[in-house]
């Protein structure tokens, strides 16, 4: 069975079509061409933008010459609200100091340390959905949503999701999704810094509860830090980190900034991934099978037991690859450039789509097919190099990307291992605003193993 995916427009549609496709779905809003073409150029009244597909071009924005390719602010404005200047948004030598600052927190070695607050959160997740098993279907995204909080709040906070504070956080941030931010006039129009935005009165709400929640969490992390009380996960880690240039650390609203981002990219984007995982499990039992043969390691887990979850992880790196969390990216040329002999302006939006380098013909073996056995493929090695970036790639490469790869293949292995899982129908139907979820919900019938 093929994995659903959303349909394409037409090749010429005028700008107030597109914009209503763009409001309903980034991915609808975009020809069939983009699955083929190395790079495209679209025109509107008001900018030229570039869609560049080529893997060349792709190291050349990411990895060659990032510094003349910085992200693209008008992307950024609906997010402005909740994020700040967090290091999703900023650029040069501010995103420089912040990843000085944050990186530390996620190398290899701190992976281990976060390992038992992981474990706790799958070991809930398997218990909250224990519950809901049963003969009617479950939405399993609000499964997912849930599970990848807990992971978030238990790592960054050493506080499970039942937490008061967490439970609204949780909440607010899916009301915000709702709200699609990123659908603002600041991303189709060259406005100045002065110029009013038009939030959603919901919207500038919304964000506004979810940072004064956070700043709380975050003052009293401080408080323990002065104390000498504070737990040492992630929070603590990144708040005692001064920047080995200047010996600066985050100031508090800094700080805000960059822990909604991590909810936001952290939780978002692994909730998006492990509900279509198990949707595509449930379409494809075989691999289902798989995936709960090998999990019956986590019957006497430990770190090492991450490193045996081969068929997980391949099956997690396979939904990554077909509904890529963040479908696309979007870099501004520094000064004038000309690639494939055409003429790109300074300031233009150049756009990196995962969505369509992922599934791109050219490239890929049966690119719109569900099969995690490519990875042990020539094929999917190769394109694994070249066309595979659903966490960026280069300087900008996402810092939580190991983290994501440990967490994806546990909660995975662990649902998978507690309960089988079987799709209904209507099949699910892509979209993408923030993240890439579905329509109306992923509904799957659940019932409980016997482990």
């Amino acid at each position: 069975m093929t994995p659903p995916k959303p349909p394409a427009r037409p090749d010429r549609v005028s700008l107030r079509r597109y914009l209503q496709l763009f409001r309903a779905d980034l991915l609808s809003a975009q020809p069939q061409r983009l699955y083929r073409a190395w790079m495209a150029e679209f025109k509107t009244p008001f900018f030229r933008s570039f869609l560049m597909n080529q893997p060349e071009l792709v190291q050349t924005l990411l990895k060659d010459r990032p510094d003349d390719f910085p992200k693209a602010a008008r992307v950024s404005e609906g997010l402005r609200p909740l994020l700040g200047q967090s290091v999703f948004i900023t650029n040069g030598e501010t995103w420089k100091r912040q990843r000085r600052i944050i990186d530390p927190a996620f190398e290899g070695g701190r992976l281990k340390e976060t390992w038992p607050a992981m474990l706790a959160a799958a070991d809930a997740a398997v218990a909250r959905l224990d519950a809901e098993a049963g003969d009617q279907p479950v939405e399993i995204e609000v499964v997912t949503s849930h599970a990848a909080a807990d992971v978030i709040f238990r790592t960054l906070f050493s506080i499970p999701i039942e937490h008061e504070v967490a439970t609204e956080v949780f909440h607010l941030f899916r009301d915000y999704q709702r709200e699609q931010p990123i659908v603002n006039l600041g991303a189709f129009l060259p406005l100045p810094a002065w110029a009013p935005r038009f939030f959603s009165r919901r919207t500038r709400a919304t964000a506004k509860a979810i940072r004064a929640l956070i700043t709380g969490l975050t003052a009293e992390r401080q408080r323990a830090i002065a104390k000498g009380t504070a737990p040492d996960d992630l929070a603590t880690k990144i708040m005692t980190t001064a920047d080995p240039q200047t010996g600066a650390h985050f100031d508090t609203e800094e700080m805000v900034d960059q822990v909604a981002i991590f909810f936001l990219a952290g939780h978002e984007t692994s909730a998006s991934a492990l509900a279509w995982c198990l949707y595509l499990l449930a379409t494809h039992p075989e691999w289902q099978e798989k995936v709960a043969a090998e999990a019956q390691a986590l019957a006497d887990p430990s770190f090492a037991t991450v490193a045996g979850l081969t068929v997980a992880r391949d099956v997690f790196r396979e939904t990554l690859r077909l509904y890529p969390p963040v479908p696309m990216m979007v870099r501004e040329a520094a000064r004038p450039e000309c690639f494939r002999d055409r003429k790109v302006p300074k300031g233009s939006p150049l756009i990196i789509s995962p969505w369509h380098l992922h599934r791109h013909e050219r490239l890929w073996d049966a690119p719109d097919d569900f099969d995690p056995g490519r990875w042990q493929t020539e094929n999917g090695r190769e394109c694994q190099r070249k066309a595979y970036i659903p966490f960026s790639a280069g300087p900008r490469v996402c810092t939580g990307a190991g983290f994501a790869m440990v967490e994806g293949p546990l909660l995975l292995a662990a649902l998978t291992r507690a309960f089988r899982f079987e799709a209904t129908d209507p099949p699910p139907v892509p979209v993408a605003h923030l993240t890439v979820r579905s329509k109306d919900g992923i509904w799957l019938k659940v019932a409980r193993r016997d482990v």
